[in-house]
């Protein structure tokens, strides 16, 4: 007889399986103890501190998506058009007063000034205020609709 052709009486033994658990009931994965277990736990979600840190200004974060006109006063006009003219975007950007926005012409408000309005001007494609329709009508000039 040989070494290579010897052969158990007995088969290995398994050893045996406690059960306590496994993968059962909440923590039968033996998972959490330490931090979580103790009282006066309070971790606080680190997406809340996140969101508490961003400011609540008004108008801070959402900008309005309503257009904005560009405000030009009477008394760029008046030294813009001194012997009186049409007033209009494109003339406005020809004279340099205003840019465009985007590559677009921006609208545009006409707004009141300090000085006094005397020139005869036409107002075209522009966003006028009352105060200044008055004027204009009162220094014999005239606003055209759109």
């Amino acid at each position: 007889m040989q070494i290579n052709n010897l052969k158990r009486v007995h088969k290995n033994k398994k050893d045996r399986i406690v059960g306590r658990g496994g993968k059962h009931a909440k923590t039968s994965g033996r998972g959490g103890k330490g931090q979580t277990a103790r009282a006066g736990n309070k971790r606080r979600p680190e997406l809340r501190d996140i969101i508490k840190k961003l400011p609540k200004n008004r108008g801070y974060r959402f900008n309005s998506f309503q257009v904005k006109p560009f405000c030009v006063s009477l008394d760029e006009i008046t030294k813009l058009y001194p012997k009186g003219g049409v007033v209009n975007p494109q003339s406005l950007l020809e004279l340099k007063a205003i840019k465009k926005k985007k590559g677009l012409l921006p609208i545009i408000k006409i707004l009141n000034g300090k000085l006094d309005f005397n020139v005869k001007v036409q107002i075209s494609k522009c966003l006028v205020s009352n105060s200044v329709k008055e004027k204009i009508i009162k220094a014999g000039g005239e606003i055209l609709e759109k």
